[in-house]
């Protein structure tokens, strides 16, 4: 009922470590070793009929799998862009070679692309333009894993999230790597150029777990994400999130879940920016595991771009 992944993700930083980037700037990362610890991921999915069919290939079916959360949340999918596979797959092979978990690379070593996301990019043929853009990268690493497994990981660590369910993205690159001790590396790299995709409605807000959604893990591993979003624990229950589209702030008067029929439950708030006027994404994360098989209420009030919204909803974990 639970899941104890063996996985090392990294997320790059911009104001509130995100690699979200929109109309100038640019991500940073940090090294870090990520060292194989020979385990095979426990299943942490539970797919319904309309869930893709694995192919085999992390880097299709991670693909796959964020645009069937994408469909799930409400917002458009991102349609795959050879240029961005192009630099994904190139810093995946520069992890795999490096043996580091990072968003950038250094010049010189072997495998070199270039230095930041956007370099890496451009280097692609994915030019970045001098305005009307954002990108954003998520990568992850981990032993005997297959593309749904890590892409759901990625979903479940809340910094990755923020990135990956950005509505006004238009595009998606996707590459692996995986060493001869069997150690994966998934890079997911995301972009709009030319101006933003289609988004949500205006002053609307989508939120994860979606209303009625059945089997969500009742537990996340907060020790696995970089930066870690609860540094004072490990296990913390699974996080609850609202979004908005990238160029619509939002902001929270009150965020609250509860078992039915119980009482609310202790939670840490993490927001998608410490600056407020870019903060377009915001979570709950309950300070201990969820119970099994338990439906638990959601509220959420606030505003985007200054409109009052509130929704109510529930979700049943497994």
């Amino acid at each position: 009922m639970s899941y104890v992944p063996r996985w090392r993700s990294l997320i790059a930083g911009l104001v509130a470590a995100s690699t979200l980037v929109a109309c100038g700037g640019g991500g940073g990362g940090t090294d870090a070793v990520a060292t194989p610890v020979g385990v095979t991921p426990p299943a942490n999915i539970v797919p319904d009929t309309a869930a893709p069919t694995a192919t085999g290939s992390i880097a299709v079916d991670g693909r796959n799998w964020i645009n069937y959360r994408r469909t799930q949340l409400g917002v458009p999918v991102v349609t795959e862009n050879v240029l961005i596979n192009n630099a994904a797959l190139g810093h995946s092979e520069y992890l795999r070679t490096n043996r580091v978990m990072s968003h950038d690379q250094a010049a010189g070593k072997p495998g070199f692309t270039g230095v930041t996301l956007k370099d890496r990019l451009n280097a692609a043929g994915y030019t970045i333009p001098a305005n009307g853009y954002a990108y954003g990268e998520v990568i992850s690493g981990v032993t005997n894993g297959t593309g749904f497994f890590m892409a759901e990981e990625l979903v479940t660590a809340i910094y990755h999230r923020f990135v990956m369910f950005e509505p006004k993205f238009r595009e998606i690159g996707t590459g692996a790597a995986t060493s001869s001790s069997g150690y994966s590396y998934f890079t997911a790299d995301f972009a709009s150029r030319g101006g933003f995709g289609p988004g949500i409605a205006a002053n609307a807000v989508v939120t994860w777990p979606f209303n009625g959604q059945t089997g969500v893990v009742p537990n996340f591993m907060s020790d696995t994400e970089e930066p870690d979003p609860v540094p004072d624990r490990n296990e913390v229950g699974y996080p609850i999130s609202v979004h908005a589209n990238i160029d619509a702030p939002l902001t929270m008067q009150t965020f609250t879940v509860r078992p039915r029929g119980g009482a609310n439950l202790e939670v840490l708030v993490v927001n998608s920016s410490s600056t407020a006027s870019q903060r377009t994404a915001i979570a709950i994360i309950p300070l201990a595991r969820l119970a099994a098989a338990t439906t638990y209420d959601v509220s959420f009030s606030g505003t985007v771009n200054g409109s009052p919204v509130s929704r109510d909803w529930s979700f049943t974990t497994r």
